[in-house]
């Protein structure tokens, strides 16, 4: 399962509470979050190695746990200073350790789920921000899992990331569709998003007013990070055990500025004057999603090819995605607005607001 969503929409809470479940069904599990900077090889070795003995202790295991032990020996060769088991198993010769890396994870993976099997659990990792990984990562991810897969071994993942994952996905193997399942996650349905303020606060002995609830729901649109900031700060400032309308328009503000500084401007802080030009250029056409022509016009170019590289950096750096071929959006909601906002801001100051 490759979860994906918008930023904010609670991906990662998803992969902690399915992570959660595994452990209560004693399977073996391993979480790791990738970034630009993630060495795959030894992230992977790691996250094996973690799995390995909680499958089970080396001196409680069977033959194809000793198995999976000597596989991932050979596999940790060719990580420098990887991590190692302390265990007197010779490393696989012509197992893991080809140099790679697709076939190298499928003999792991293949060794690990035969070791599980025997042991009669499971596997499952945990992979988040998966849009991060080079395409050779991702095609060596989905090629061993689908081996896995082809022989029915009790080894899976679940990971998380934007929205363009199916479409990765399926540029690294064709068959990718037929291997996963993508849920795509949201904003909350009005009902869902009303529970998930009165509820807690019920639970405290407190309550909302209904138009309390109202504005609240007007701003935030039921994205589930933005109801949650709304929350904590309506509740810090609301005098009685029930929140009202007047409360909620009191916190707007503090909200607002929370957002702009936690949320929003922490994402284009690495950006460089050109990506920011690039990412106003989108928020001044409107909320989107936008046409690459559109977006090299405002820009003053003469075509998408002009920009095609500053897209394809804000792509990498996980603001922007392609939703479908020849569209932008951006990856957190209302961000166009906040990008109109500080854009408005820094000309009120002076400032210029880059624009190539």
């Amino acid at each position: 399962m490759l979860i994906t969503g918008l930023r904010g929409v609670g991906k990662t809470v998803l992969l902690n509470t399915f992570e959660r479940i595994a452990e209560d069904a004693k399977f073996a599990t391993a979480f790791s979050e990738i970034t630009h900077e993630t060495d795959f090889r030894p992230m992977i070795a790691r996250l094996a190695r973690r799995t390995l003995l909680s499958i089970s202790s080396i001196d409680r295991m069977k033959q194809m746990g000793r198995r999976a032990v000597s596989v991932f020996k050979a596999f940790s060769i060719r990580v420098p200073d990887g991590p190692e088991i302390n265990v007197d198993i010779e490393a696989a010769l012509g197992h893991g350790d080809s140099g790679d890396v697709g076939e190298d994870l499928t003999d792991l993976f293949v060794a690990l789920g035969g070791a599980a099997k025997e042991h009669k659990t499971g596997v499952v990792f945990f992979l988040d921000e998966i849009q991060f990984l080079a395409r050779r990562e991702l095609e060596a991810l989905i090629a061993a899992l689908h081996r896995v897969s082809q022989q029915a071994l009790p080894l899976t993942l679940i990971g998380a990331g934007l929205p363009q994952i199916p479409e990765l996905t399926g540029a690294a193997k064709s068959y990718s569709e037929r291997l996963f399942r993508f849920p795509r996650i949201g904003m909350l349905p009005a009902d869902d998003a009303r529970r998930a303020l009165v509820v807690p606060a019920e639970e405290e002995g407190a309550g909302y007013e209904d138009a309390a609830v109202e504005e609240i729901l007007a701003f935030t649109e039921g994205y589930p990070y933005f109801l949650q900031e709304y929350g904590n700060h309506v509740w810090n400032l609301a005098e009685g055990p029930t929140i009202r309308r007047k409360d909620a328009l009191r916190a707007r503000r503090p909200v607002q500025l929370h957002l702009d500084d936690n949320f929003f401007r922490v994402r284009v802080a690495r950006c460089t004057t050109a990506e920011l030009g690039y990412l106003r250029a989108m928020a001044a056409i409107g909320d989107g999603p936008y046409r690459s022509g559109e977006i090299a016009t405002r820009m003053g170019r003469s075509g998408p090819q002009n920009v095609a590289p500053t897209r394809a950096r804000v792509i990498e750096k996980g603001l922007v995605y392609s939703p479908s071929h020849g569209l932008n959006a951006f990856t957190v909601p209302h961000f166009a607005d906040y990008m109109r906002r500080s854009s408005a801001s820094s000309q009120r100051d002076g400032k210029a607001a880059p624009n190539a």
